[in-house]
C-alpha cells in the first residue's frame, strides 16, 4: 500500500490500523536544536484522543506517545523521529459480522476489491483512528515553527454542525474560546446549540455533519509555486485526505462562483496607508505593496501573499450509526438487516480541530523548509558551528561525577 507519506522536506510516514497492536509515525526533515519532549506532543494528542466527552466515542485510549529515536537530551537531533502510540482499548468482535458484508458507505468493499484482503477490525488501515500520527507529526512542525524566528498561529474552530452555523468570529475570539467547550465552537452561545443537536442525533441513532473553519497567521509571502504545486493545491490534499472530508475551500470559496471579477479584484495599495490591512495580521514591512481586502484568502497565484490564509473544510455524517440497514455479504450471497454498534462519533469535526492544525502546520513548515526561510538542518540557522546551547555535554568532562569523568592524558610521559 502506498500514499503513507505526507510533505516533500518536512515528511512524515505512518503506519498501524484500528485495532491493531500500535499507532506510530517517523517524522523525517525535522532540523536539529528544537526542544521536544513527549509532553509536547502528548498536549496537541490529549485534544484529538477518544473519550473526551458524551459527544465522541467511548473507546479509552490514552493515546499515550513514546518518542523512539531523533531526541536527544530534550533536543531534535536531525535524525528521523520515531513516534509510538499503543492500541489499548481494541474490540475487534463487534466488527465480526461485517467481514464478508460490507458496512453501508465505509471503505470495507473498495479495501477488499483493491488488496483481495483487509484488516477488518475497527476499519482497519482507513479509520480515522490513524489520524493520531498526524497530529503528533503536526506537534513537531508546531515545535519547529514556534523555535524559529517567524511567528506563525495557527487556530481553527467548528463554525458549522447540520444546519446550525456559527456567526463569523476574529482570530483572537478562536484563540480564547474554541478550546472552552465539547463542540469546539468559538461562538459559545452557538456552541450550546451544537451541542444540544448533535445529542439529539446521538439519541437517534443517526449522526450529522459538519465543517471547519482554519485560518493561518503569520505565514510570510513567497511560499509555493504555480500550478502542481500550489500552495492551496497541497493544502488541499492535506484537509482532503482527513477522513469523512468532502470539501475544502479558501478565502470566497463557493462562494466565488457567484462574484464578479470586478468585485472580487482587490487593488493594490501601499503598506502603512490608511487603506492597508491591519499591520498585525499581515507579514509586510512599511512601503510593501499589498492588498486591499483579502477575499483570496492569503493566496494568489498558488503563492502566500502574507496575508492571513484561512478556508473552510467540510465532513460528512460518520457512517457508523446503530440505525438498521441493508447490506449483501458475498460469501452467503445474502442481503442482510445489519446495524453497526460500538463506539463511535455522532460528529466528526469537534474532534478533527486538532487534526486540521496539525495538517497546517505541517503544511505551513514543509514551505518554510522548501523556501529556505528556515535552515533544514539546524533551527538556529547557523552551520559549522558544534558549540551549540543543545548540543550534549560529555558525561566524561562532568567534574561532579566522579565515575565518569576522565583522566586528561599528560602528553610529556
Amino acid at each position: 500500500m502506498n500514499g503513507n507519506e505526507f510533505g516533500r522536506l518536512f515528511r512524515f510516514t505512518t503506519f498501524g490500523e484500528s485495532h491493531g497492536e500500535a499507532m506510530g509515525c517517523t517524522v523525517s526533515g525535522c532540523p536539529a536544536g528544537v526542544e521536544l519532549d513527549e509532553e509536547t506532543i502528548q498536549r496537541e494528542l490529549d485534544r484529538r484522543k477518544p473519550g473526551q466527552s458524551m459527544i465522541t466515542t467511548s473507546r479509552g485510549e490514552p493515546d499515550e506517545v513514546s518518542i523512539k529515536s531523533g531526541v536527544q537530551d530534550g533536543y531534535t537531533t536531525g535524525t528521523p523521529i520515531g513516534m509510538v502510540i499503543q492500541n489499548k482499548d481494541a474490540r475487534s468482535g463487534k466488527y465480526e459480522p461485517f467481514v464478508t458484508a460490507p458496512r453501508p458507505s465505509h471503505g470495507d468493499y473498495t479495501y477488499s476489491a483493491k488488496f483481495g484482503t483487509r484488516n477488518w477490525g475497527g476499519g482497519g488501515r482507513s479509520s480515522a483512528r490513524e489520524t493520531v500520527n498526524w497530529v503528533a507529526a503536526g506537534a513537531v512542525a508546531k515545535a519547529v515553527l514556534a523555535a524559529s524566528e517567524h511567528d506563525v498561529q495557527i487556530k481553527a474552530h467548528v463554525n458549522q454542525i447540520g444546519d446550525i452555523e456559527a456567526p463569523e468570529v476574529t482570530f483572537e475570539e478562536m484563540l480564547e474560546h474554541s478550546e472552552e467547550n465539547e463542540v469546539r465552537c468559538a461562538d459559545p452561545e452557538t456552541a450550546e446549540e451544537m451541542r444540544d443537536a448533535i445529542d439529539r442525533y446521538q439519541e437517534e441513532g443517526d449522526s450529522i455533519g459538519g465543517s471547519i473553519y482554519f485560518e493561518a497567521r503569520g505565514v510570510p509571502r513567497g511560499l509555493g509555486a504555480p500550478r502542481f504545486d500550489a500552495f492551496p493545491a497541497r493544502l488541499g490534499q492535506a484537509m482532503m485526505a482527513i477522513p469523512a472530508t468532502t470539501a475544502f475551500e479558501f478565502g470566497l470559496g463557493r462562494e466565488a462562483r457567484s462574484v464578479r471579477g470586478i468585485d472580487r479584484n482587490e487593488d493594490w495599495t501601499r503598506m502603512g496607508d490608511a487603506d492597508a490591512p491591519d499591520a498585525d495580521a499581515v507579514v509586510a514591512d512599511e512601503g510593501d505593496p499589498v492588498p486591499v481586502g483579502n477575499d483570496h484568502g492569503g493566496l494568489q497565484g498558488g503563492i502566500t501573499t502574507g496575508e492571513p490564509i484561512y478556508g473552510e473544510v467540510t465532513w460528512h455524517a460518520p457512517t457508523s450509526i446503530p440505525k438498521e440497514q441493508t447490506t449483501y455479504d458475498w460469501e452467503t450471497e445474502e442481503h442482510k438487516q445489519v446495524q453497526v454498534v460500538g463506539r463511535h462519533d455522532p460528529s466528526l469535526p469537534p474532534r478533527a480541530v486538532p487534526v486540521v492544525e496539525a495538517m497546517l502546520y505541517c503544511t505551513v513548515l514543509d514551505y518554510m523548509l522548501l523556501g529556505g526561510r528556515i535552515n533544514p538542518d539546524r533551527v538556529d540557522g547557523k552551520p559549522g558551528e558544534y558549540d551549540t546551547d543543545y548540543h550534549p555535554p560529555s558525561p566524561q568532562n562532568d567534574p561532579d561525577d566522579a565515575d565518569t569523568a576522565a583522566t586528561p592524558v599528560d602528553r610529556d610521559d
